[in-house]
């Protein structure tokens, strides 16, 4: 056999003892290494297949005549064998299904080391930290990454493909554009709507869009960046949304748009919004980072947050309803808009080719765009000055495998929310506590507390004992954000936002608010500690 291959072949094996030898065929991973052992993979017929992980060596993987019955390969049945034990040679598998076999193994071998470094999870004791977020993973988003990485397609591919496909299914709507986060997400929502292509309907630098000022800054940053004004609106307690009633008050001639989010999950008040816009010709982008899979009764039927204004955006960083590590979506039921959305995020290009793909239109060369040549190629016409704002692939896989257990996901952050509402209930005299929208199933992000001025503590008093104790806080972001260094700027020259009302809950907000978690990955145990801690809070001073 000198100077022949190995790889790939399948091989009769000799074995034995006491004078009787045996032989059994088994599949040749590699060449023979410095000392002349190969890797080996057993193979039995199907009828003593036995236990454990394998492949069907059907006629279709054989490169050439197979073997002489129906036989599996045992993909934890790996020995290494020297080259001696070869008898003879007995058929050869096709590249593709080599490679098939070496990608189970490499996925196999990735679940192992998840097992020793992941999989161990201990009890909760006091003193161990508790996050406010995290990502919440097992075995499945270990095989979909690792089979993802093996393609080594570094860019957006099948599993971007299949997850758009499979939000958009799951949300209800009829498309779903990846991105590289929910910021960008909320980016690409709000550029959408500068563009030349919507018409008389477009925003245009200098026109007006009503938002909130307490909440995460890349809701409004992008009409900042573009030239757009922000105008703020009041939010109100126990809800933490805005505030509808101040929604005609905010309203000029200028007014385009509507963008703002779902606070901590629950959902702002959909039907006067949405009733707002339509009556006044507005689009309405949510802002669904912080809500994936929260509902709202709207027009009485059950429909998830996003999907009721003109773009709702989904982020997933690791603290969020699911993860891909990096990741965001844009979604939509206008055709359009979908078009416009990954023209901006792919370059700001014409075509809407998928990537490794030409000719999606059948009329490639065949179109007259501005000044350009008759037929200039359509994969490099660019109708917006765009981004490059893709997704990977493998953070995708992570995804697919994220978006199968997200609906257990969303009743685990009902669970814990429930759970930490019955518990400080009684603390009513001392915090507001918060209560979800009317109509609305909300799918927690948080658990949102207001320290009440007769308190005998304050927001920082409380928030340090928490996180003195390992009890992670978070303030509901900005607090307000017109008082951050970014408006400096603005601020002092007096152009660039306005302020519709006076922000008076939102500066509470900003004062006297924090959160604590309520995601998948959390405890009773947890949630009973936390319960607990902010019971000291709330005990006199003596009694401590």
């Amino acid at each position: 056999m000198s100077g022949m291959s190995y790889s790939g072949r399948v091989f009769k094996l000799a074995f034995g003892s006491d004078g009787e030898q045996r032989q059994r065929p088994a599949l040749a991973l590699g060449e023979p290494d410095a000392a002349g052992d190969i890797e080996f993979l057993f193979i039995t017929t199907t009828e003593h297949e036995g236990s454990g992980s394998r492949l069907e060596l059907t006629p279709a993987v054989f490169d050439g005549p197979g073997l002489p019955h129906p036989s599996v390969v045992h993909l934890d049945k790996k020995y290494v064998l020297p080259k001696s034990a070869i008898a003879g040679e007995a058929a050869a598998v096709t590249e593709d299904f080599l490679e098939k076999v070496l990608r189970e193994l490499a996925i196999q071998a990735a679940l192992k080391h998840y097992r020793v470094k992941h999989a161990k999870k201990k009890d909760f004791a006091p003193g161990d930290r508790i996050s406010y977020a995290g990502r919440v993973f097992d075995e499945s988003e270990i095989a979909t990454l690792v089979d993802s990485s093996l393609d080594f397609w570094l860019t957006t591919g099948r599993y971007a493909e299949r997850f758009e496909k499979e939000l958009a299914s799951y949300l209800g709507v009829a498309h779903c554009s990846l991105t590289n986060s929910g910021s960008s997400a909320n980016l690409l929502a709000f550029m959408a709507l500068t563009s030349p292509k919507l018409g008389a309907r477009r925003i245009a630098r200098g026109d007006e869009v009503i938002t909130v000022a307490a909440g995460f800054p890349t809701t409004v940053a992008p009409i900042i960046q573009y030239g757009a004004v922000p105008v703020f609106v009041d939010v109100t307690l126990p809800t933490y949304n805005i505030d509808c009633a101040k929604l005609e008050g905010a309203l000029s001639p200028r007014t385009r748009a509507v963008m703002v989010a779902h606070t901590l999950g629950n959902p702002f008040d959909l039907a006067a919004v949405r009733e707002f816009c339509d009556r006044h010709k507005l689009w309405l982008i949510e802002d669904n980072c912080d809500a994936l899979g929260s509902r709202y009764l709207y027009k009485g039927e059950w429909r998830f947050t996003g999907t009721i204004g003109d773009i709702g955006t989904s982020s997933f960083y690791p603290p969020h309803h699911m993860t891909m590590g990096e990741g965001g979506a844009v979604y939509t039921d206008d055709l359009m808009l979908k078009r416009l959305i990954e023209s901006f995020r792919d370059w700001g290009r014409d075509c809407w080719c998928p990537s490794g793909r030409d000719n999606t239109c059948s009329n490639r060369f065949g179109q007259q765009f501005g000044e350009l040549p008759a037929g200039y190629d359509h994969k490099y016409v660019y109708s917006h000055f765009g981004y490059n704002l893709k997704v990977t692939d493998m953070q995708a896989a992570i995804g697919c495998a994220q978006l199968e257990k997200f609906p257990a996901f969303v009743e685990a952050r009902k669970r814990n929310w429930q759970h930490l509402r019955k518990g400080l209930d009684h603390l009513a005299d001392h915090f507001v506590l918060p209560e979800p929208t009317v109509n609305a199933d909300p799918s927690w992000f948080g658990f949102l507390l207001t320290v009440r001025p007769e308190a005998p503590f304050t927001r920082d008093q409380v928030v340090q004992h928490l996180e003195a104790k390992g009890i992670q806080t978070r303030m509901l972001f900005a607090g307000n954000l017109v008082k951050h260094p970014c408006f400096d700027e603005m601020r002092a020259s007096g152009e660039g936002y306005r302020v519709a009302d006076a922000l008076a809950t939102t500066d509470i907000i900003m004062e006297r608010s924090f959160w604590i978690g309520v995601y998948p990955g959390m405890s009773e145990a947890m949630l009973d500690f936390m319960i607990e801690q902010l019971c000291f809070c709330a005990r006199p001073r003596e009694s401590r």
